[in-house]
């Protein structure tokens, strides 16, 4: 069985956010880590590796040095990384990136595809399933648990997420998964991984590697989406400390406040 794990580096939140003047992200400026609901992803992706002898590759978009979360999959246990990589492909909505990506797979053998349910810089759940749609393959998404893959059937049986339960399908293969960040929890990598990691060698693929992508839907210029506006998280100010009022005095001016922001 051949499986293909898509991830993504995304900002690491913590160490702040970064605009270009085009409001898109300054990736190369900010601290990453690999997106967590792809983590899991791949943690499943490397368990069925462990039971079934699966042949995993981890597939990613973006900067050269998103080479990095290639090198820390392939150090948990993953077998081959691919990197796209293209100026003209900055830029992108999930539209794009979902195009770029299905070019991609084209060239791979894949049984199964495992996404992240969303990545923590978009929360927009849309990449996967488009993957899925541009691949005429079906696709279930918000995975909590793969049961079962029967692999002389060629059928993967996965429970489906909802608020209060969960819905039990079966989907012939090839086909897509979205999983969510609690599907699985994500393996430390070793130091013998990491060493193996990094003797490896990374395919690194550009726009003319890409399979029935059209120069229309691909980057900024194959986004429909358009970003109006973006900023930083807003930060609060420093507070009003208000001393020595008697009670009578401090409730009234708490009301006072609540009335003015139409509160109360």
């Amino acid at each position: 069985m051949k499986i293909v794990v898509c991830v993504k580096q995304v900002p690491d939140t913590k160490g702040g956010v970064k605009f270009k003047p085009d409001g898109t992200l300054d990736r190369a400026a900010m601290l990453t880590i690999m997106n967590p609901d792809d983590k899991a992803g791949l943690e499943a992706a490397l368990e069925l590796k462990d039971k079934y002898g699966a042949e995993v590759t981890v597939v990613t978009m973006g900067l050269p040095k998103a080479d990095e979360a290639l090198r820390e999959a392939m150090a948990m246990g993953a077998d081959n990384g691919v990197l796209v990589t293209d100026r003209c492909l900055g830029g992108a909505d999930t539209w794009a990136t979902s195009q770029t990506l299905a070019g991609a797979i084209r060239n791979l053998d894949y049984d199964l595809i495992i996404t992240g349910r969303q990545a923590i810089d978009g929360d927009t759940a849309q990449v996967g399933p488009q993957i899925a749609e541009h691949l005429d393959i079906p696709t279930i998404s918000y995975a909590q648990k793969i049961v079962e893959v029967d692999e002389a059937a060629k059928t993967v049986t996965v429970e489906r997420q909802f608020d209060d339960r969960y819905m039990t399908l079966k989907a012939k293969m090839p086909c897509l998964i979205t999983a969510l960040g609690e599907l699985d929890t994500p393996r430390y990598m070793t130091p013998g991984g990491i060493f193996d990691a990094y003797d490896k060698e990374t395919t690194v693929w550009g726009r003319n590697d890409l399979k029935d992508v059209e120069d229309s839907n691909i980057g900024k210029v194959g986004s429909p989406t358009q970003i109006a506006k973006a900023s930083d998280k807003v930060r609060k100010g420093a507070g009003e400390l208000k001393k020595d009022l008697s009670p009578a005095e401090a409730v009234d001016y708490i009301v006072e406040k609540l009335q003015a922001k139409h509160i109360i």
